[in-house]
């Protein structure tokens, strides 16, 4: 998990400056999601496979082919249904 957490860590730092200090995830609607730089994108996707693997005790890995997986399962929900929550999308998806 502290890997994880290490990882997005980075993918932040490297991803340019960002738009704001604090992204409430919360509040983010699937439209603002999918329209988002794919920078953004990556860096969220990273952050909501880390949390829910840690929702789940796994193992401290990534599994770079069910990331993608996850990543496009939640792309296809959020493109389908553009007025729902990003955490509500996840959790449709992701929380299996």
């Amino acid at each position: 998990m502290r890997f994880a957490i290490a990882l997005a860590a980075a993918a932040m730092l490297l991803a340019g400056p960002a738009t704001a200090e604090v992204l409430d995830l919360s509040t983010i609607k699937c439209q603002d999601f999918v329209k988002s730089s794919k920078e953004n994108i990556g860096v969220i996707a990273m952050w909501l496979d880390g949390y829910y693997a840690g929702k789940a005790d796994g193992p401290a890995l990534i599994d770079f082919a069910k990331f993608t997986k996850d990543a496009e399962k939640i792309g296809k929900y959020c493109g389908e249904n553009p007025s729902h929550g990003l955490i509500t999308a996840a959790d449709k998806v992701l929380d299996d």
